[in-house]
């Protein structure tokens, strides 16, 4: 009666990669790490989504069509 179901998780939205340079951003205090795309001409940051385990790490690289080699860490 009280159980929730669980929502499917939603499709990653289309991105315009175009210009764009993947980026791992990483906390020096917290260690927290968020993925997304760094505009290789303002350097503006878009957070695409937030990475706890090595599972989120592979599926942002598969939903985004990426390797590990072409993700750029920043600290």
């Amino acid at each position: 009666m009280f159980l929730r179901r669980k929502k499917a998780a939603a499709p990653p939205m289309p991105f315009d990669k175009t210009g764009k340079v993947p980026v791992l951003r990483s906390s020096i205090c917290t260690g927290e790490q968020v993925a997304g795309f760094k505009d290789a001409v303002s350097g503006r940051f878009t957070e695409i989504m937030l990475i706890r385990t090595a599972g989120d790490l592979e599926e942002f690289l598969r939903a985004y069509g990426l390797r590990e080699e072409e993700l750029r860490r920043e600290w």
